[in-house]
């Protein structure tokens, strides 16, 4: 089983607490989400992680796609918006502002308490996945000292608490810039980016085929 697979079932994005945690930071952000394709949002928006091999090596972004594309076909492209924003890497890749669900994603990370997070991620085997990434792509070299003390730290513990102070601070700056709705603009860019994710998963797919018939000659 991936590690992907893992975590949507056991690890950090558990379905079931993790639809929990999200609900209440959203609630804390914007008030009780009282329509219910929201719950559906907060269910879905992490099942794209589903057999991926890696949660925050190349690709990982793009488990935002599959929630995408369900809350599109059921609801509209503002509510496939909402998921595919999710996500800070894909936003910055593909030059889009963060939705609300996104920082309702990091606050709920922020909220988890670290007797429950980290036996999950340790049961999945993302936790030091997550701790050698944190330094790079997740902070952007934004970290005060403190923060840094904590995660240079090989103690899961103290890496916990730096990283949660540091998201703390990224939520508190972006609780007002999340957007709800997707322009024109926005949708335009986002079906360009998942038909470009699209072709080049048949890309690889049919590289691995071409290997796999040369290697069977």
């Amino acid at each position: 089983m991936r590690v992907g697979t893992r975590s949507v079932l056991f690890g950090a994005h558990s379905f079931p607490v993790h639809f929990l945690v999200v609900f209440a930071a959203w609630t804390r952000l914007f008030g009780f989400p009282w329509d219910p394709r929201l719950w559906i949002a907060f269910a879905i928006h992490d099942l794209g992680y589903v057999h991926r091999s890696t949660v925050e090596g190349a690709g990982s972004e793009q488990h935002v796609e599959l929630g995408g594309r369900i809350m599109t076909k059921l609801f509209g492209d503002e509510w496939g918006s909402l998921c595919f924003r999710h996500s800070r890497h894909w936003c910055q890749v593909h030059g889009q502002p963060y939705s609300r669900l996104c920082v309702a994603d990091k606050l709920a990370f922020v909220l988890t308490p670290a007797w429950l997070y980290l036996p999950m991620a340790r049961a999945s085997g993302e936790l030091f996945e997550y701790m050698a990434a944190a330094n790079g792509r997740q902070a952007g070299g934004k970290f005060t000292e403190e923060e840094m003390r904590l995660l240079g730290s090989q103690e899961p513990g103290l890496w916990l608490r730096g990283l949660k102070s540091y998201t703390a601070r990224w939520v508190e700056q972006h609780r007002n810039r999340g957007t709800s709705g997707a322009s024109r603009e926005h949708v335009k860019k986002q079906r360009y980016a998942v038909a470009v994710s699209q072709a080049r998963s048949l890309e690889i797919l049919r590289w691995h085929l071409r290997e796999r018939l040369k290697a069977n000659r």
